[in-house]
């Protein structure tokens, strides 16, 4: 009976280990990606976002004053993330399974963050203007 029970509160430690290091990794690495998703062409700023699992990446820093589009990409996306809304652009969709849709965002000015959320609220991304 007393061997079980160290072995079952062994096995609970180490679950509880692995949670706390799967979220501690996430988060810690959340706030130092570096990916060259932003591109200006003919005038227009680019930010190109992935749809799958959640969005990726999930903060991207702009330039602040010029015309922006907002590119969200998907590939046999069928979870929670399909579903986007951008408050602030005034944009609400079910995306398509796999494809491309691209979202005017404006000019946006210096110190501005557009949120992307999925429809339940699980999923998110940001866009910095500086």
């Amino acid at each position: 009976m007393q061997k079980s029970t160290i072995l079952s509160v062994a096995l609970s430690l180490s679950i509880i280990g692995i949670a706390f290091y799967a979220v501690s990794d996430d988060s810690s690495s959340a706030g130092v990606e570096q990916v060259q998703n932003v591109e200006i062409r003919d005038g227009v700023q680019y930010v190109t976002i992935t749809a799958r699992g959640g969005y990726f990446p999930r903060v991207s820093e702009i330039k602040e004053g010029i015309p922006t589009k907002l590119i969200v990409q998907t590939s046999g996306t069928y979870d929670c993330s399909a579903a986007l809304v951008i408050r602030s652009a005034g944009f609400q969709k079910i995306l398509q399974p796999t494809g491309e849709e691209v979202i005017d965002l404006g000019v946006p000015q210096s110190g501005q963050k557009i949120q992307g959320v999925c429809g339940m609220g699980m999923y998110n991304f940001q866009v910095n203007a500086r």
